[in-house]
């Protein structure tokens, strides 16, 4: 997913916070408070609710999205929420297929199937590293109803039975691929000195001299993509191995 991301889709601009305008300003200088109820359609929409339950997450992770703290955020009362999204699960589901269609999948039936895996992984690692707090929830949260998502796995599934693979083999290469690709988001986001054996080092000698020796290969190279490079491409020749 992660390279770079090509975004194919962008959130859109304004509507959550339009509430704390200049023009809702009071004769105080003091923002107006809002009348209870179900706000206009410009001022409340999925677009706006995504935007602010990602911002919500990031400043607070995942647990502070809740049903009153999105609706506070968006300077509004919990029923003009409730006008929009019935649950948290479908908040859930509006930013992950918000995530998801930033996800590149246009390489399948585009380019070699090798290629095509290539471009999508990066891709997918790069959106989520930007939002590790929500890959515990995202990696088992069901696709019911997610039409960015599923369209994203319609891609990718057509793409693998083009290039050969067994039918009933498809779902499991996925899933093997974003196993990998979730873990090595968290693995962008690691500090620099994660395997510093400190004062064992001396008790390590292999693995502190693996590490040093990893740090001097590729300087320029960020270690989270020379191992994800590495690991892809393992991936992507065991599971060519699969096609027909």
């Amino acid at each position: 997913m992660l390279v770079t991301t090509r975004e194919r889709a962008v959130m859109p601009a304004g509507p959550a916070v339009q509430g704390r305008s200049a023009s809702n300003a009071d004769a105080n200088g003091g923002p107006a408070r809002r009348r209870a109820g179900r706000p206009s359609a410009a001022l409340l929409d999925k677009g706006g609710i995504t935007a602010a339950a990602l911002e919500l997450i990031n400043r607070k992770g995942y647990d502070g999205l809740t049903m009153a703290g999105l609706a506070k955020e968006l300077d509004v009362a919990p029923s003009a929420l409730y006008n929009h999204v019935a649950a948290k699960r479908d908040v859930l589901l509006l930013v992950e297929d918000h995530l998801t269609s930033l996800v590149d999948v246009s390489d399948f039936g585009a380019a070699p199937w090798e290629d095509a895996v290539r471009s999508w992984a990066w891709s997918y690692r790069n959106v989520f590293a930007e939002h590790t707090p929500l890959i515990p929830v995202i990696a088992v949260l069901p696709v019911t109803d997610a039409p960015q998502t599923l369209a994203m796995y319609e891609t990718v599934s057509k793409g693998f039975l083009d290039a050969g693979f067994p039918q009933d083999r498809i779902v499991s290469s996925i899933v093997a691929l974003e196993s990998f690709i979730f873990g090595s988001a968290y693995d962008v986001t690691a500090p620099e000195d994660i395997f510093d054996a400190g004062s064992m080092a001396d008790a390590t000698p292999h693995f502190t001299a693996a590490v040093r020796s990893a740090s001097l290969g590729q300087p320029s190279v960020r270690p989270a993509d020379v191992a994800f490079e590495l690991g892809l491409e393992a991936l992507i020749s065991g599971l060519g191995a699969l096609r027909g």
